[in-house]
């Protein structure tokens, strides 16, 4: 099982509220925590390259990970209800608890503690105000263990 597939296993297990979890705030949620976890430890926990798109820091690696294994998630598509096309809702198929790192699981839950309760524009507004989004321009490829790197020297001195 890689990173990525463990951490989303995770978060499924633990997001207090999976209907409240839509596919771009799961997305935007693994990457602040890859982005902590690279501030902390100077190399990206999964290995997705981020690409911040139109709407920030997106990819479809993430559903793309959990509709490749329909025995491990359940990815279910819905009309949206406030209009936009379709959204999904996921879930666990295999719920069998998993077992992160200390240092991975310290950043995941403090992230899904903090966030799960914040309103959609103020998640939004976290995740714009990350150094990788503030200093690169849209349609970038974001290399966070550079951009970590220069994070650290300038917040560090």
């Amino acid at each position: 099982m890689n990173n990525l597939e463990k951490l989303i296993r995770y978060i499924l297990l633990n997001y207090p509220n999976l209907q409240e979890l839509s596919k771009p705030r799961l997305v935007k949620l693994i990457y602040i925590i890859d982005w902590r976890y690279t501030i902390e430890n100077g190399k990206q926990y999964t290995d997705i390259n981020w690409v911040y798109n139109h709407y920030g820091p997106y990819v479809n690696d993430v559903i793309n990970l959990m509709k490749k294994n329909p025995n491990i998630f359940k990815v279910e598509t819905y009309s949206n209800p406030f209009g936009g096309g379709n959204t999904d809702k996921f879930d666990l198929v295999d719920k069998t608890k998993i077992e992160l790192d200390e240092n991975i699981k310290s950043i995941v839950d403090r992230f899904i503690d903090y966030t799960y309760k914040l309103t959609w524009s103020d998640f939004i507004n976290l995740v714009y105000s990350s150094y990788p989004i503030k200093v690169n321009l849209k349609y970038s490829t974001l290399n966070l263990k550079e951009l970590a790197i220069e994070f650290n020297k300038l917040h560090n001195n």
